[in-house]
Formats: C-alpha cells, sequence, structure tokens
C-alpha cells in the first residue's frame, strides 16, 4: 500500500486551494454572543446553559458553548432572539453578573 501511495502526485492544475465563500464565512458568528461570568467561584456550565436556555426561551433556539475562563459562546438562529437578549442587558446568573458582547464580523469568538 506504501508503494501505491508514493506514487500518487498531484498535478499543478490540482493544486489550486479550495475556494470557500468568504462572506459566509464571516456571517458564522453573526448571531453570537460572548458572554463572561463575573465571579471568582467556579460555574458550573451545564447549569448555567440550562438556566439561561429557560429563561430566555428563544423561538429559534439557542446553542451555548464554553469557551473556557468563564467564557461562553451564545448562538442564537434567529436575530430577533438575538436583539431580545442583548437588549435586556443586564442578566445575572446566580447573583454574578454576566457580561454580553455581540460578535464581530470577521473576529473569531475565542479571542474576544
Amino acid at each position: 500500500m506504501e508503494d501505491a501511495l508514493d506514487n500518487l502526485r498531484l498535478l499543478d492544475d490540482e493544486e489550486e486551494a479550495f475556494q470557500g465563500d468568504e462572506e459566509a464565512a464571516g456571517r458564522v458568528h453573526q448571531l453570537c454572543l460572548v458572554g463572561r461570568c463575573l465571579t471568582d467561584s467556579v460555574v458550573h456550565f451545564p447549569s448555567l446553559r440550562n438556566t439561561m436556555a429557560d429563561l430566555w426561551h428563544p423561538i429559534g433556539g439557542i446553542c451555548i458553548t464554553e469557551l473556557g475562563e468563564k467564557r461562553y459562546l451564545f448562538q442564537f438562529f434567529h436575530e430577533v432572539d438575538l436583539e431580545r437578549v442583548h437588549a435586556g442587558i443586564p442578566w445575572f446568573f446566580n447573583n454574578h453578573l454576566l457580561i454580553l458582547q455581540k460578535v464581530p464580523t470577521g473576529v473569531n469568538p475565542a479571542a474576544m
């Protein structure tokens, strides 16, 4: 099998990289908020996820992902849900302030 793989070569016209939709890549996090819980204590992520999803009860649903260091990505699937949550600031979880910020176009949420 190794001999067969050694004979594989790409021709010049086959080396062109896959061209993705750059505009779509920028919109990936268009309906997202990054949040951080201001507390020195440990935040139980499943509790935060369930509590905020129940509290906000978004029409289009929500996906909440832990980014680390008490930071979370809140991905909405309908713009009305995102705007309603963002307009309702400040939010609290277990009496600790939850800071929410919209993800700017082209910015990686993990870097915020």
